[in-house]
């Protein structure tokens, strides 16, 4: 497969017409004008995702991307690598923070096995697209090879076009994770490394200082790994490219794309770096409290919709900002307007 075959072209969205109409939609409710704040702002990027003046989101999918990391091994997490398996079996089970936040706003949840080390049962819920059972070492070599990642890009874009709806809510678990979005955002980002680096999981100081050691240690590995898909396969995750792939089908669906914290954001970092529209179809959740999460976000010039110190991911930080986009659409839909509710307007 090349290239070209496994990156689609992602047209950019712009509409001036469209916009302009929105805006007018938009200034023309009975309120002041502006007095919606960002919710405003949210309205016009639903309505330009999906080209109307009237947007609607059908059947949300929250896709929980799960994998193991041979990094993990190092010591960069607080927790044992096992823990992903057993998180999934908690995911699938209803009892994790993401299960009781879809449950209450309605959205589907499916958790996505890309390379957790581990065997599952067939079940509801459970979508088995495992590539590898986790990904390698990488202070021995790359996470993935270029073939593993590409077909983990390829297994997501797929995956995602099987899905329905017109939302793509993203999620993760994967232990060791976040030294994966630390490396990709110091290669990619440009930023210092150790500015990237997090207590992810809640590192104590002397394991903090031991995850910043191995992983200078992986980015001196791996000098090379510049251009983003070989970062990826070098530095990054099996969850993480098979959500790289989605991204790149839901952007080139029209699909609303809801980005959860610093992993899910490493990975429409790459997708971005790819291909620069998918960009205009996401809405950023929240600020993670995990340290490389602010350096992201002014990275792809984003601003999140809520800032409340989370950094649990799974999903829930994106689960948690749905009633704000379903609130966005219903405004914007059914507000009168000043003309239609016989509201005067300003002198």
């Amino acid at each position: 497969m090349t290239t070209q075959d496994l990156i689609p072209e992602i047209p950019s969205l712009h509409d001036a017409a469209l916009a302009a109409a929105l805006q007018h939609r938009i200034d023309r409710k009975t309120k002041p004008l502006g007095s919606l704040g960002r919710l405003e702002t949210l309205m016009l990027r639903l309505g330009l995702i999906q080209g109307t003046e009237k947007p609607r989101l059908i059947d949300p999918q929250l896709l929980v991307f799960a994998a193991d990391h041979g990094l993990a091994a190092h010591g960069v997490s607080a927790y044992p690598s096992d823990v992903t398996w057993q998180m999934v079996e908690n995911f699938l089970a209803g009892g994790a923070a993401v299960s009781v936040l879809a449950r209450q706003h309605g959205l589907t949840l499916s958790v996505v096995d890309a390379g957790v080390n581990h065997s599952f049962d067939p079940r509801p819920g459970l979508l088995i697209a495992k590539i590898a059972m986790g990904s390698r070492d990488m202070l021995e070599g790359p996470a993935m090879t270029v073939e593993e990642c590409a077909t983990a890009v390829a297994a997501g874009k797929t995956l995602l076009h099987k899905r329905p709806g017109n939302v793509l809510l993203l999620g993760e678990m994967g232990i060791g994770n976040t030294s994966s979005a630390s490396l990709l955002l110091a290669r990619l980002g440009g930023y210092p490394l150790a500015d990237c680096i997090g207590r992810g999981t809640g590192l104590d100081d002397a394991q903090l200082r031991h995850k910043q050691a191995v992983l200078a240690r992986v980015l001196e590995r791996h000098p090379r790994a510049t251009e983003p898909l070989s970062a990826l396969a070098a530095l990054g995750g099996l969850e993480i490219a098979m959500m790289v792939g989605a991204v790149l089908q839901a952007a080139l669906e029209r699909r609303v794309i809801v980005v959860d914290g610093f992993i899910t954001g490493a990975a429409v970092m790459v997708a971005s770096r790819l291909q620069p529209a998918v960009l205009e179809r996401c809405v950023f959740a929240h600020r993670s409290n995990e340290m490389g999460h602010k350096l992201m976000l002014d990275a792809l010039q984003v601003e999140p919709l809520l800032d409340m110190g989370m950094r649990l991911g799974e999903g829930s930080g994106a689960a948690l900002t749905w009633p704000l986009l379903e609130s966005a659409c219903r405004v914007l839909a059914e507000m009168a307007s000043f003309d239609s509710a016989g509201v005067s307007d300003k002198v």
